[in-house]
């Protein structure tokens, strides 16, 4: 009887593994093929440049807050134990101070804002070219 448990036990350890496994390998993101026009269905516009610069039209980066343009430029990270991101160096736009934010990638053609981790998403944009 407990070693038909014990066997049971160890059979979900190996799936459950094998699982994590094949969901880490399946989201990987290709930073060349990140460049393009991203957009959401109110409107919000992201380019992102293969120069790295970047324009944003009518973005909302945090909940509640108005829709605002901003420029500069951007650069994708892989923080490895973390969601990747694509950090963007505002130079120029309606941020007021704030010098950086990041942009998460969900998968190669959806981009998505969300400014407190735990919270939900902001605003999400789909690749259109």
């Amino acid at each position: 009887m407990i070693r038909g448990g014990t066997s049971r036990r160890w059979l979900f350890a190996v799936l459950a593994g094998c699982a994590v496994l094949v969901a880490g390998c399946s989201g990987e993101i290709d930073p060349a093929k990140l460049p393009g026009v991203y957009r959401d269905d109110g409107g919000g516009t992201i380019e992102l440049s293969a120069d790295g610069t970047f324009t944003a039209t009518g973005v909302t980066t945090s909940e509640g807050a108005e829709p605002v343009d901003f420029s500069g430029s951007w650069d994708y990270e892989d923080p490895g134990a973390s969601s990747d991101f694509v950090y963007l160096g505002v130079e120029d736009g309606g941020l007021g101070r704030t010098g950086g934010i990041q942009l998460y990638v969900d998968d190669q053609d959806t981009l998505y804002f969300r400014s407190d981790p735990d919270g939900p998403v902001t605003q999400e944009l789909d690749k259109v070219s």
